[in-house]
């Protein structure tokens, strides 16, 4: 789709990257309450690590014999109630995955001799670069074999952008962050294996409904300031959208390693994730990922996921994304906790791109 001409936008060489035109003197009281918000943030990420740390250190003490068996193993040979490894991770939506893309297992379904799953718990945090954090807590629950139920609760700090808002001429601007709740529904049409074949994947099918708490706030306060409502003229017009998703995954045993190829597509109507809002329509999107595990509790990662661009740039305040992909590394400390450290290329964040970052992800179950 051809961009089309924002009768709001001017030339960024000139100064302004919107045509508003106030004589109004900037206040700093929202950069210092921006400023505070991001030290409280931050204060409350160390706390959160510093807690999980510690009880990484007890669990690995306490459960040094019990780690999990290799991912090769079979269900014949577990014994009544025994504990898998705690894979998949968790993704950001709040679904079993690795950090972006999903998987076709089920997280933490219910284990031999026990009537439901029980559930697992998981965060993560990506640093993006100008003073832009993503931070997201996630919780599945399997109440049977085939059904994933998952809420995700993700935030997204503005970092520079609100002053680059106030700075193009938005003085009233204050709104420094989104938050987005994603509620998740997955069944598992098939198992690997079914029918006594061995060559039929794993295949799950997912309905995601997202709401987004904040970017009302942040239209408003544009549109207020600049006499048009410069979000919606983009595209951008909705606070809440459902998503479709369908993924196959297939472990590979044959190799010198087992290697885990899962590949995906998506039905979407939300931008950034829906953490920049809702278009009014879908975009089919591929996503996926490889995992290839190099030790028993040590495994490597790349993944690769597609994002819309159905929406017009609003000058150099909103920028179309770019796609997603990212190179992690994940280790399974005990039979209930694995951590994972990521490196993400993420384009074009609102103002800024973040590309090179890096963040971390954890996942705990009961």
């Amino acid at each position: 789709m051809k961009d089309s001409i924002n009768p709001h936008q001017t030339d960024r060489t000139t100064g302004g990257l919107l045509a508003i035109t106030k004589n109004t003197t900037m206040k700093t009281g929202p950069y210092v309450r921006v400023k505070t918000a991001h030290q409280y943030k931050r204060i409350r990420l160390t706390i959160f690590l510093a807690a999980l740390l510690l009880a990484a250190r007890w669990n690995v003490n306490a459960d040094e014999t019990s780690t999990n068996a290799p991912p090769t193993q079979t269900a014949s040979a577990a014994k009544p109630d025994d504990k898998g490894a705690p894979l998949p991770l968790h993704q950001i939506e709040g679904n079993g995955g690795i950090f972006a893309t999903l998987s076709a297992y089920i997280v933490n379904p219910p284990r031999n001799g026990e009537p439901i799953g029980r559930p697992s718990v998981g965060f993560a945090y990506v640093n993006l670069g100008s003073d832009k954090n993503l931070e997201a807590l996630t919780l599945t629950e399997s109440p049977f074999s085939r059904l994933e139920l998952g809420y995700g609760w993700d935030h997204l700090g503005l970092g520079n952008l609100p002053l680059a808002l106030r700075n193009a001429g938005l003085v009233n601007y204050h709104a420094d962050e989104v938050q987005l709740h994603n509620f998740n529904a997955r069944f598992q049409i098939l198992k690997e294996g079914e029918f006594d074949q061995k060559w039929i994947p794993a295949l799950t099918a997912g309905v995601h409904y997202k709401y987004n708490d904040g970017i009302s706030e942040v239209r408003n306060e544009v549109a207020k300031d600049a006499g048009a409502d410069l979000l919606g003229n983009a595209g951008l017009s909705r606070k809440q959208g459902v998503d479709y998703t369908l993924y196959a995954s297939k472990l590979f045993k044959q190799l010198p390693r087992p290697v885990l190829l899962e590949l995906g597509g998506r039905a979407t109507e939300g931008v950034w994730e829906g953490l920049g809002g809702f278009t009014d329509s879908y975009n089919f999107l591929f996503e996926g990922n490889v995992v290839v595990f190099v030790t028993d509790n040590f495994a490597l990662a790349a993944e690769y996921k597609q994002q819309p661009r159905d929406y017009q740039p609003i000058g150099n305040l909103v920028q179309k994304e770019g796609d997603w992909w990212t190179i992690d590394a994940a280790y399974v400390v005990n039979k209930h906790l694995t951590l994972a450290v990521g490196y993400g290329h993420f384009g074009n964040v609102l103002n800024s791109q973040a590309n090179g970052v890096w963040g971390i992800t954890t996942k705990w179950e009961f």
